[in-house]
């Protein structure tokens, strides 16, 4: 539980969480399909926050426990946090009901791996693919209850994923 999550009243509990657009050297993030899902459902990596972690080191940890790398470096962190709440259905299922939605610091790393690097097969897989998208494509990947966080990150980072895609235009290979 982080401070975050303590007792507050009649006021609605928000889990923290970290978020993860990780972009390799074309400019493209990464989204993996979940494996608890019907039908398709894309996002980047997230996680929860563990007791005595900075959002920091819990995007770290996420990134590894998710997507098997930690081949990575950050270039920024959002300036706020995010919040969105989880439709009711899911509120109940997911924790017991504890928490309305997720409270969210989200951070933009360049990948500096290959394809070969990261492995989905966890422990406690939550992705069975991944595939690199254009950061525009991230909205219309989303679930919608997530769609407005996704139209935030890619508001503040989007100038970040430019300059990284522009990086690549001038090499060869």
């Amino acid at each position: 539980m982080t401070a975050h999550e303590g007792e507050r009243g009649d006021r609605p509990r928000y889990r923290d969480c970290v978020g993860i657009m990780l972009i390799n050297r074309h400019g493209h993030v990464l989204v993996a399909r979940r494996t608890d899902r019907a039908t398709a459902a894309w996002q980047m990596p997230q996680g929860g926050i563990d007791w005595g972690e900075t959002p920091r080191q819990a995007a770290l940890r996420e990134l590894e426990e998710e997507i098997g790398t930690a081949t990575v470096e950050i270039i920024a962190e959002s300036r706020d946090w995010l919040i969105y709440d989880f439709p009711p259905e899911i509120a109940q299922r997911r924790w017991g009901g504890r928490f309305c939605g997720q409270r969210q610091k989200w951070f933009l790393m360049r990948f500096t791996g290959c394809d070969a690097d990261i492995d989905l097969g966890s422990a406690h897989p939550e992705f069975d693919a991944f595939r690199w998208v254009d950061p525009e494509e991230l909205p219309q990947l989303i679930v919608a209850f997530k769609r407005e966080v996704y139209l935030a990150v890619l508001s503040e980072f989007r100038d970040h994923c430019r300059a990284i895609g522009a990086g690549t235009s001038n090499e060869r290979g």
